[in-house]
């Protein structure tokens, strides 16, 4: 067997094919969650926070640092840029938030039904009878 025959079989598993469209959905449902926080969510906190935006905010650790906004203060000179941390963080908490709602409500519609049992045979059917026949005789 080649090499090439080796990496076709590994490539075209089941397990890898399944993991290749779990990533290209993932990529996808990543960007419809980053548009509902970035273009829904976040400018509603904004306008209930007064236009209140943290990832500009930031500490210089350096005396050359003399910028307002981060950017700029990033090609002067060390930042601690605590206010972009923070707006990632809370993206990646309300990111969670929504994921945990949308599985939690895939987990619903993808519940099985309990299987049902299977139905009678005639010869059950029958055997079932003579057996009621016989505790009612006792």
């Amino acid at each position: 067997m080649s090499m090439l025959d080796d990496f076709k079989k590994f490539a075209l598993r089941g397990n890898v094919v399944d993991l290749a469209v779990g990533v290209i959905i993932g990529v996808a449902f990543n960007n419809i969650v980053q548009s509902l926080v970035g273009d829904l969510i976040m400018p509603v906190i904004g306008a209930l926070t007064g236009g209140l935006d943290f990832s500009n905010h930031f500490l210089p650790l350096s005396a050359k640092v003399t910028a307002t906004s981060l950017a700029d203060a990033k090609k002067e000179g060390a930042v601690l840029a605590w206010g972009n941390f923070l707006t990632v963080t809370l993206n990646f908490l309300i990111v969670a938030w929504v994921l945990f709602w949308v599985m939690r409500l895939v987990s619903r519609l993808m519940r099985d039904e309990p299987p049902k049992a299977p139905p009678v045979t005639k010869q059950e059917q029958l055997l079932t009878e003579i057996r009621d026949l016989l505790k009612s005789r006792s």
